[in-house]
């Protein structure tokens, strides 16, 4: 017996030692296994703008209704018009990827990204079921998200996950490991009881065209993580409970979100360019002129003066805030090209400043006909044609709508400005109510002078003789408000 156990000995070492290694392979894979229970997460990496009109059909799919039926995704959101700090990181991607400057822009991997509202809307759910466990998308490179770093991400981020939300709030993060693991978490009341985090409430975070609100939320560090299950804590400090989901909400909470209706044209500047549009003098002269030649056909109907004179004001009024509606629309158009957008507001505010430069150029070396400042000496004399048949209200209407377009070259440089910063508006009303305060100025000297001729305090002549003796400080008010105004949207305030 002794002897077999002999023969067998190299069988039984050969054995032993198979034994032990895979012991040694096996039992570090069962450890993780029991160790580690985070998800298999799927995760993208997706641009948008706040006020783009495409992302507004992609954000409520994306970011809520995708998030919903599929519970081990992971989206990390870069929101470039309002947040700037996000808006170079649509470049450098691109410089990177390949991906593109559009926005909505969905990143899956190095090669393959989905750009623009209808592909992404036909192509979610398929891509949403796909590669799951897939890598975080970084400029850094690629890694699971359980290994990002999300102190060290660019920009201000917003990280979407299940029904909750991590958002930094500055761009330099702190504590973002432990923001993390309370995204990740299964139990959410219990981490919330044990550290004894102050909740927060009503998280408003905008995406295009809307707020949702998340009823409950921790800051941690740099971070907010917000919910929309609501959890409360008894008085006794013990284990909090969770009520069932609350429903998104469209309600905004300024006090947490940066306005997209306060964003680009404040009430000041709203006024001051208007202003600047209002003491233009072409725009005086042409209602000069109208009124000439309606005074020169009825030289005693005061009656015909006021009339023909509102009329022709009507017709401006309406003209002008169709053109701005038009303006407005173009700037929105060109939202697709996302990286423009977040220089458009630097962009006008050149344009402001160089307006606000020739017009006091006219003032220190005047000359009839300035660039953008005047109208062309070609085109008054077919102006002041078609206004010498402005013989009636009716006419004076019609006419009035023509003259409009004549008056663009000398007018529309203000008007532009300010609807560059419209296009940033998301709510049709402030649009319109900017647009009717806007254009009410603008007609404001008009009617003055429509007032003082029928009233008859002043005559045409002194109307026109005014104009002529005040043009060059008309044109230096004008070019000190639009110069202070381009400064200070260029340096940011």
């Amino acid at each position: 017996m002794f002897g077999n156990f002999l023969i067998h000995r190299p069988f039984i070492k050969f054995s032993l030692i198979s034994f032990l290694f895979f012991s040694l392979l096996i039992l570090p894979l069962i450890s993780w296994g029991q160790t580690n229970d985070t998800p298999s997460l799927n995760c993208f990496v997706y641009f948008t703008g706040v006020g783009c009109p495409h992302c507004a059909k992609t954000d409520p799919v994306v970011l809520q209704k995708n998030l919903s039926a599929h519970s081990n995704l992971i989206i990390i959101e870069y929101e470039i018009y309002q947040e700037q700090s996000n808006a170079p990181l649509l470049l450098q991607y691109n410089e990177k990827y390949k991906s593109g400057l559009g926005v909505p822009l969905l990143i899956l991997s190095p090669h393959k990204y989905i750009i623009g509202d209808t592909p992404i809307l036909q192509q979610i759910e398929k891509v949403s079921q796909e590669n799951y466990n897939n890598a975080c998308l970084l400029l850094s490179g690629g890694t699971t998200f359980p290994k990002v770093d999300i102190d060290n991400l660019p920009g201000k981020p917003k990280i979407w996950y299940q029904d909750r939300i991590l958002i930094a709030t500055t761009e330099n993060k702190s504590q973002g490991e432990e923001a993390k693991e309370l995204l990740l978490t299964p139990d959410l009341s219990s981490v919330i009881s044990e550290k004894k985090y102050p909740l927060l409430s009503n998280i408003s975070v905008a995406l295009s065209g809307k707020s949702i609100v998340f009823p409950q939320g921790v800051q941690i560090g740099s971070w907010i993580v917000a919910w929309r299950q609501t959890i409360s804590t008894t008085a006794d400090n013990s284990t909090p409970t969770s009520s069932p989901p609350t429903p998104l909400s469209s309600q905004k909470n300024p006090s947490l979100t940066q306005a997209t209706s306060n964003s680009g044209l404040s009430w000041a500047k709203t006024i001051s360019l208007a202003s600047v549009d209002a003491i233009n003098p072409c725009a005086l002269a042409v209602l000069a002129l109208m009124l000439s030649s309606v005074i020169l056909y009825n030289p005693r109907g005061k009656k015909a003066i006021i009339l023909s004179g509102l009329s022709f004001i009507a017709a401006v009024f309406i003209l002008y805030f169709f053109y701005g509606i038009l303006i407005i629309r173009l700037f929105q158009f060109a939202q697709s090209i996302a990286y423009l957008k977040y220089w458009l507001y630097k962009i006008l505010g050149a344009a402001a400043l160089l307006l606000g430069i020739l017009e006091i150029k006219d003032f220190l070396f005047y000359r009839p006909g300035g660039i953008a400042t005047e109208m062309p000496l070609s085109l008054r004399p077919k102006v002041k044609k078609l206004i010498s048949k402005a013989t009636s209200p009716l006419s004076a209407f019609i006419i009035g709508c023509f003259v409009t377009v004549f008056l663009l070259p000398c007018t529309i440089g203000p008007y532009v400005i300010a609807g560059g910063l419209l296009s940033n508006f998301t709510q049709r009303w402030d649009i319109f109510l900017r647009l009717l305060v806007y254009n009410m100025v603008f007609i404001t000297p008009m009617l003055a002078i429509v007032g003082a001729v029928y009233w008859g305090t002043h005559d045409i002549k002194d109307i026109q003789q005014w104009k002529e003796k005040n043009i060059r400080q008309l044109h230096l008010a004008a070019g000190i408000i639009l110069a202070i105004l381009g400064l200070m949207m260029i340096i940011g305030i």
